[in-house]
């Protein structure tokens, strides 16, 4: 039985549907979610010249991430279902490595994730949050596969 389970959140499609298997296993378990949204800030760093455009482009992309928070902790209570949110940035490294980290740090026992499900060269070439997570993780780790076939 989980007790605490992770829940990274992105806004996409995918997360959803990791979201929504996270929503079912805790309400049958009576567990507590963690919901989590990490900002990679590295690419608008790169792509933005001035600091008051950059310090204006963060500030959406945390109201954003915010409002996906908020929205996936009324969904869980509308189940009846405990959540507590964090909202990390992460400026160097990936964003798997903070929820590796998130996952030692507050107790979790499950890591819920959606994922594309990507094979061959767009795997390589893309990359897998989900996969270093898989590899890295302290506990278990769910992948939520998207509705949509394989690319």
């Amino acid at each position: 039985m989980y007790q605490h389970i992770l829940v990274p959140l992105d806004g996409s499609a995918t997360a959803e549907r990791g979201f929504q298997e996270a929503l079912r296993l805790a309400a049958a378990q009576k567990s507590t979610l963690r919901l989590l949204h990490v900002i990679d800030d590295f690419p608008m760093l790169m792509e933005m010249s001035a600091v008051s455009s950059f310090e204006a482009s963060m500030r959406k992309v945390r109201e954003y991430g915010e409002e996906v928070l908020s929205k996936a902790c009324a969904a869980a209570a509308a189940l009846d279902v405990q959540a507590e949110t964090v909202l990390r940035e992460v400026t160097h490294g990936r964003i798997a490595d903070v929820v590796v980290e998130e996952a030692r740090t507050s107790g979790s026992d499950l890591i819920v994730m959606g994922t594309h499900g990507r094979r061959g060269f767009s795997r390589l070439a893309l990359g897998s949050d989900a996969d270093l997570v898989v590899r890295a993780s302290p506990v278990p780790v769910m992948l939520v596969r998207s509705g949509s076939e394989p690319s």
